[in-house]
């Protein structure tokens, strides 16, 4: 988790969320969401943090999913699903508010 979130943070990824899910979802252990200024940074912070994780850990991505364009990009890893939103859709999506129950990861969030 700490490579992952410090290769957003690299990016200048903004509002970096960890929330631990396990026990709420059966999907996943940690949603971690994360906000880019625009599409080209939400594309660069997709391609760092798959590019770190492969390189720390040896692991690839299982699933992506959206686009720059669309505001919102979803990068699946099992244990860890990674939202990396533009402001306008995070705040549409709000997925804070989802999993208010969630306990937050306070030493990842930049």
């Amino acid at each position: 988790m700490e490579t992952a979130c410090e290769a957003l943070l690299s990016k200048k990824g903004e509002d970096l969320k960890v929330l631990d899910v396990r026990g709420l979802s059966s999907i996943t252990d940690y949603c971690v969401i994360v906000t880019g200024g625009s599409a080209p940074q939400l594309k660069a912070l997709c391609n760092e943090l798959e590019k770190a994780v492969k390189t720390a850990h040896g692991v690839t991505v299982s699933f992506r999913a959206g686009s720059p364009e669309s505001g919102w990009m979803l990068v699946d890893y099992f244990d860890a699903v990674f939202h990396v939103f533009s402001r306008e859709k995070r705040e549409y999506y709000d997925l804070e508010r989802l999993w208010s129950d969630a306990p937050r990861l306070k030493k990842f969030e930049g």
